[in-house]
């Protein structure tokens, strides 16, 4: 893999939820709080900052993990993480490490962005749209392949085999995998659906017959069209997508992610040296966090 200094996008709780699963939990600060997620976030940015040696980082959060605007559209978006009060189902010993590696973004310096009523990848996506030069894009989530772009170049840094056996997805990689351009990604994942944010998809349109349809036509839009008029669709295919008309009618405001979401302004540079040496090193002897840090910072 080829370091190319430019924008790295972090899918933070894509990151903290890989290292809250990947790192025992035995892992603990000297007061006996498991700080396996803190100790393994910061590994992971030590390493992508050695790797690839950014230009600009920023930590992208989610302000908001179910934004009313996507349930709006489709009440089942992401309901099967809904824990009693609204809130997010997130494990009991997880939560209280996300607050803990904020304040470590912070005294190093890191930027970190969260939106009110947006997700991380709506961060990620208006960042992207921004840019002028390279981005990388670090997730585990396939969604954020609709921001994958060689003309400009953007590309993912998928961590689904670990942050040590990142797989660069470029348009070749989602072309080979799933039939599409990564433009087209968005309208293809719309069409097959994906069960795990609540998104029913098309029934009976799976991943090789949606990747035909939007080869065929183009874009979603034009394969609507080609519904309501003569295009070139087997019967069934045109009763399907027919069927389904109103979930494809809201369902792309649902998937593609926000490339204008209200973003406050920030030094996106990656700095030097810790920004707050001296509350890094309160973080660090309350959480046991001596040697990830040391690694960062000497990354850094």
């Amino acid at each position: 893999m080829v370091a190319m200094p430019g924008l790295m996008l972090l899918d933070t709780p894509s990151l903290y939820y890989r290292a809250f699963y990947g790192i025992p939990e035995s892992m603990t600060s000297p007061e006996g709080m498991p700080v396996n997620a803190v100790r393994g976030v910061i590994d992971m940015i030590a390493m992508l900052v050695r790797r690839y040696s950014p230009h600009e980082l920023v930590a992208c959060m989610d302000a908001d993990w179910r934004p009313a605007f996507r349930v709006a559209a489709i009440p089942t978006y992401k309901t099967h993480r809904v824990a009693e009060g609204g809130a997010e189902e997130t494990p009991d010993t997880l939560a209280p490490q996300v607050p803990v590696i904020e304040q470590v973004l912070d005294a190093v310096g890191i930027a970190r962005i969260g939106v009110p009523g947006y997700e991380a990848d709506d961060v990620m996506g208006t960042l992207t749209a921004r840019a002028s030069g390279q981005v990388d894009v670090v997730t585990g989530d396939r969604d954020l392949f609709q921001l994958v772009d060689d003309s400009r170049p953007v590309r993912v840094l998928y961590t689904a085999r670990g942050v040590k056996n990142l797989q660069v997805v470029d348009e070749a990689a989602v072309a080979e995998k799933y039939g599409v351009p990564g433009r087209s990604y968005a309208d293809f994942a719309t069409l097959r659906g994906d069960p795990s944010d609540g998104l029913p998809g098309v029934p009976g349109v799976g991943d090789k017959t949606a990747a035909a349809l939007i080869t065929r036509f183009g874009s979603l839009e034009a394969l609507l069209r080609a519904v309501d008029g003569d295009g070139d669709l087997t019967s069934g295919q045109r009763a399907r997508l027919s069927a389904a008309r109103d979930y494809l009618r809201v369902a792309p405001e649902v998937v593609r992610v926000a490339r204008d979401a209200p973003l406050p302004e920030a030094d996106l540079t990656l700095p030097a040296k810790p920004r707050d040496r001296d509350a890094l090193t309160a973080l660090s002897e309350r959480y046991g966090l001596g040697g990830p840090l040391e690694r960062l910072t000497s990354a850094l």
